[in-house]
């Protein structure tokens, strides 16, 4: 994979659960992040006293972050409202080149500020809450 611009790592969130996707407008910076706990085995019969972890077990999860502009868009008012009514919809995380993750997330947290000479900025975090799929692009 070559080099991607920055730009086209979409956060889409459905906006009235039939879905209808819509790019988090005013986004400037995001990051998608995928973890795996892992399951330690290990006991003082393993093999040269090496670490074994537990094939397919541990608990994956997923979180996207992003920082942008305040542009009091649509898709600004129902993040805000997914975060007072700690909802759960499907999201959409284009990832160029690579493919797209959709599924739960609960935004954790949604972070304002603003200085007297420059524009009202805004910061999220969303975590997954339940399985995510994925579909190659």
């Amino acid at each position: 994979m070559g080099a991607q611009n920055g730009k086209d790592l979409l956060v889409k969130v459905d906006m009235n659960g039939s879905g209808l996707f819509e790019t988090i407008a005013g986004l400037r910076a995001t990051r998608v992040s995928f973890n795996a706990e892992s399951v330690d085995v290990t006991s003082l019969e393993s093999q040269g006293g090496w670490r074994e972890l537990l094939s397919g077990a541990g608990v994956k999860s997923a979180s996207i972050s992003g920082s942008g502009v305040f542009k009091d868009a649509g898709t600004d008012e129902r993040t805000r409202q997914l975060f007072f009514d700690g909802e759960t919809p499907e999201f959409q995380v284009i990832i160029p080149d690579f493919g797209i993750v959709e599924g739960p997330f609960q935004v954790t947290g949604i972070e304002y500020a603003g200085s007297h000479n420059g524009e009202a900025t805004y910061e999220m975090s969303l975590a997954s809450a339940g399985a995510l799929s994925f579909a190659a692009l």
